[in-house]
């Protein structure tokens, strides 16, 4: 499946940051980004985009974790 240079869409490029597309696809994506600064500039705003959720911390909030421990005591209790 060959594609022209304006026809990669944000999910190809994903698939490309992911190493996810076959041999051809990546070769008619690293030729567009060659060939199309305005391709090239969107996949630098992707990439910085999945660069920065590799680096994101994510944690529940204090009264997720409260209810969860309340029902886990509540079934320990409820065994017995």
């Amino acid at each position: 499946m060959t594609r022209f240079m304006n026809n990669f869409t944000p999910e190809d490029m994903i698939r490309f940051l992911y190493n996810e597309m076959n041999a051809e696809e990546k070769t008619a994506m690293m030729r567009a980004l060659e060939g199309d600064w305005a391709l090239r500039e969107k996949f630098e705003v992707l990439k910085e985009a999945v660069k920065s959720l590799d680096t994101l911390k994510l944690s529940p909030r204090p009264q997720a974790i409260f209810s969860i421990m309340q029902y886990a005591e509540a079934a320990k209790v409820g065994q017995h």
